[in-house]
């Protein structure tokens, strides 16, 4: 039976597009902006970390843990060196524990909030999809979703406030008669699906 049978979303096919935009990412790159304000790409990949521990533990219901209790501030300069190699393993964990239906019942924590898990699952694989295409905006890469897990995700976000919720989304985007699934689901999270990285400053003439 395959996984999308037994749970509301499969995250296999989001973190494989999300690990192979690890590949193509530059040591140089790491200092570009994202869509998300005020981060850079270093800063993205440490909150990809943090965020794939805290859901993984959300899916197991542990609400002891680190990640369970407070959502922490991602930081440039606390990434790991070991990145590279780390952050696959734990995509690869997040996926692991969404594929058990028990991970999708009753009531869990992530990040210092409490709410139904079926609804975690939900925003865990918002989160997962939204910065893999800031990764790529701020790496100059393609990305791809899967249109049926987009559809659930605009279904989903659909139902959030328009202004946005604090902490996980921002005020809904408009978006033209042209737009994409994908486009549609950025702007329901606060995202501008045309965001482009600034150009760069080139030295003043000597």
């Amino acid at each position: 039976m395959a996984v999308a049978d037994r749970v509301p979303l499969d995250f296999d096919p989001p973190v494989r597009g999300l690990r192979a935009l690890l590949l193509g990412i530059d040591n140089g790159e790491l200092s570009n902006p994202t869509p998300c304000p005020e981060w850079t790409v270093a800063t993205l990949l440490d909150h990809l970390m943090g965020l794939s521990v805290a859901f993984t533990q959300a899916a197991h219901k542990r609400v002891d843990g680190p990640a369970t209790s407070s959502a922490p501030v991602p930081s440039a300069q606390h990434l790991s060196r070991h990145w590279r190699s780390r952050l696959p393993v734990l995509l690869e964990d997040l996926a692991n524990a969404w594929k058990d239906p028990a991970a999708w019942t009753g009531t869990s924590r992530a990040g210092g909030v409490t709410m139904p898990a079926a609804a975690l699952g939900h925003v865990a694989m918002t989160e997962l999809i939204m910065h893999s295409w800031d990764l790529a905006r701020g790496t100059g890469q393609e990305y791809f979703a899967d249109p049926r897990t987009l559809e659930v995700l605009i279904e989903f976000l659909s139902e959030g406030p328009a202004e946005g919720t604090p902490g996980l989304f921002g005020p809904v985007v408009p978006v033209d008669d042209e737009a994409t699934l994908l486009d549609h689901a950025l702007s329901l999270a606060g995202r501008d699906a045309k965001w482009r990285p600034p150009p760069r400053r080139r030295p003043a003439a000597a």
